[in-house]
């Protein structure tokens, strides 16, 4: 259902409103450089601060933008049931592939509070959902058993996207997973070492940057190419980094203001770079164009 490289779109803003222009134009290099989908208003299109209609405007954008040439994943999740229910019904009716739903943060619910969470979305919508597992972010991990529960209870939850960090995490969960759910890396850095333990793809900051780059090494990859993969991999190694020096999308935003793509505005509680860290950053992306 859901592999290859999604990127998860930043949500650019210009003087405090979306910038609409910016964002097609962003979701039609996605689509001309070959991402298997975006997804709209996940962490990295800072949906925290999204109002409602916000939200559905910029998934509303980026179906009508795909139009069937590649798949749209909504940021539907929530830390309340209710809430997270309301918005996956919500992108259900404006069109979209699937939903990508996080874990609860903050109210760090047991592992049987989390299966029940998923649960209930799951029975409230028809559409293929995503799991999210960022402990990192959320405080709460959920766990392979939890995971495989879902997988064998919720027909339409098929996918999980992973950035716990740990490859043996994906050991884990492809052990216990029928292969048709598939795992998706989390982390740009590493979505090469995910792959070679089974996962089939990533949801991508980077991507917003590179996504002709992103996909070839997923590809090379799926192909049996792990030489170009690697490679590829550790061309781009630095820019995994670097685009996570300070919260992301702060990072991959000034970036992408740097080309002329958009503004690097965030909405608080996110504020700009400091100025060594844009340093680093400008630095780090000129010695990759002057690699090649």
């Amino acid at each position: 259902m859901f592999r290859g490289t999604y990127t998860a779109l930043v949500t650019p803003f210009r003087d405090g409103e979306i910038d609409l222009t910016a964002l097609e134009e962003l979701i039609e290099g996605q689509i001309a450089d070959g991402v298997s989908g975006v997804v709209a208003v996940g962490t990295t299109g800072e949906s925290p601060t999204l109002s409602e209609d916000e939200r559905e405007q910029v998934i509303r954008i980026a179906t009508e933008m795909a139009k069937d040439r590649c798949q749209v994943l909504a940021g539907t999740g929530s830390n309340s049931t209710r809430h997270a229910i309301a918005a996956t019904q919500a992108a259900e009716k404006i069109g979209v592939d699937g939903a990508l739903v996080v874990a609860p943060y903050y109210n760090k619910p047991s592992q049987e509070g989390l299966f029940r969470h998923f649960q209930a979305i799951a029975q409230a919508t028809a559409l293929p959902i995503m799991l999210y597992n960022i402990p990192g972010r959320c405080g709460v991990d959920i766990g392979p058993e939890t995971v495989e529960r879902l997988a064998m209870d919720c027909a339409n939850i098929v996918a999980i996207k992973e950035a716990s960090g740990s490859v043996d995490r994906v050991s884990q969960l492809r052990a216990r997973l029928p292969e048709a759910f598939t795992i998706l890396s989390g982390d740009d850095s590493l979505t090469l070492p995910f792959l070679a333990v089974g996962a089939v793809g990533v949801v991508s900051v980077a991507s917003n940057l590179f996504p002709a780059e992103v996909c070839s090494m997923v590809q090379a990859f799926r192909a049996g190419d792990t030489k170009s993969a690697r490679d590829m991999h550790l061309k781009m190694l630095p820019i995994f980094r670097d685009l996570f020096i300070e919260p992301n999308p702060v990072p991959v935003k000034t970036a992408l203001a740097w080309r002329g793509a958009m503004s690097a505005e965030c909405r608080l509680p996110l504020c700009e770079m400091t100025d060594a860290n844009q340093a680093r950053l400008r630095k780090t992306l000129e010695e990759f164009a002057a690699n090649g």
